[in-house]
């Protein structure tokens, strides 16, 4: 679905590199999380794979294309929905009757449920909606497109509590086998129970590329009262304790806490290495 091979990028010449020889390959059939710090280049290397922006060196395959080309037979297949973006003043029923049709998988039947299920006024100007609203409509349509590569960058900013929770809903019951979804968020609890695989980005690399299943088989998260021990390899201070990272026991496995795994590798926790490279 995606290969990227030895993606260098920087926004200025004279500037150091922000990608340095980037590799990654993802399949369809799954849903991935982009991780890093602020700076790190996540919205970057999003807009790099659906070809708004081009590398200065090395290659990037979205289906066999190359994104960079604009051609229509990928990007028919591919949907963004950015963290920024402006909509024009037409209604949702409008708006839908201008754009479906660029998309030939395009689910109607879907759409409309989607809607109700966030209860938007179709026949309301899109740009009088609120900020959640506008977002909750264009997550809604980009399901319903059923792109096979589908990138939301910071998809839950701005939606209350209640359409997080049917953000959710709708994301793990509308997508396909062949389908690839990517979300770039800082708001990781908000999708970590959808999330597949996870991608971190740290100083031009990525620093983890592992699956959920591969983590929680070896290694343990769980809160303790104390967090002292050997087999401790993270700790954080919460109420009642101490939410800890430690050796998974063979045979076992447990949920994945990705903010606490994100906070132990974005801290340079050296004992973590072997267990997530």
């Amino acid at each position: 679905m995606i290969a990227i091979k030895n993606l260098t990028f920087n926004y200025a010449k004279k500037q150091q590199p922000l990608f340095n020889e980037l590799d990654c390959e993802l399949q369809t059939g799954s849903i991935v999380g982009l991780l890093g710090k602020n700076g790190a280049g996540k919205t970057t290397l999003l807009k790099l794979m659906i070809g708004l922006l081009f590398p200065q060196q090395g290659e990037i395959s979205i289906l066999g294309h190359q994104p960079s080309k604009r051609q229509p037979s990928l990007l028919q297949d591919v949907f963004f929905v950015s963290e920024e973006f402006h909509l024009p003043p037409i209604s949702i029923k409008n708006f839908i009757k201008a754009n479906a049709a660029f998309y030939p998988r395009f689910d109607q039947d879907l759409l409309h449920r989607l809607i109700k299920d966030f209860e938007l006024p179709e026949t309301k100007s899109l740009q009088k909606l609120s900020y959640g609203q506008k977002k909750k409509f264009l997550i809604s349509f980009a399901l319903a497109t059923k792109c096979r590569l589908l990138v939301l960058d910071e998809p839950t900013n701005g939606l209350d509590i209640p359409s997080k929770s049917i953000f959710r809903k709708v994301l793990a019951g509308s997508l396909d086998e062949d389908q690839l979804v990517i979300i770039s968020t800082h708001q990781v609890k908000d999708v970590e129970n959808l999330i597949e695989k996870v991608l971190m980005l740290d100083n031009g690399k990525f620093i983890m590329q592992k699956d959920l299943y591969d983590i929680s088989s070896s290694l343990n998260f769980s809160t303790v009262s104390s967090a002292e021990g050997e087999d401790v390899l993270y700790s954080e201070m919460v109420p009642g304790g101490y939410r800890i990272i430690s050796p998974q026991i063979e045979g076992s496995s447990s949920h994945v806490d990705i903010e606490l795994l994100f906070n132990a590798i974005a801290n340079g926790n050296e004992k973590l290495k072997k267990y997530v490279q």
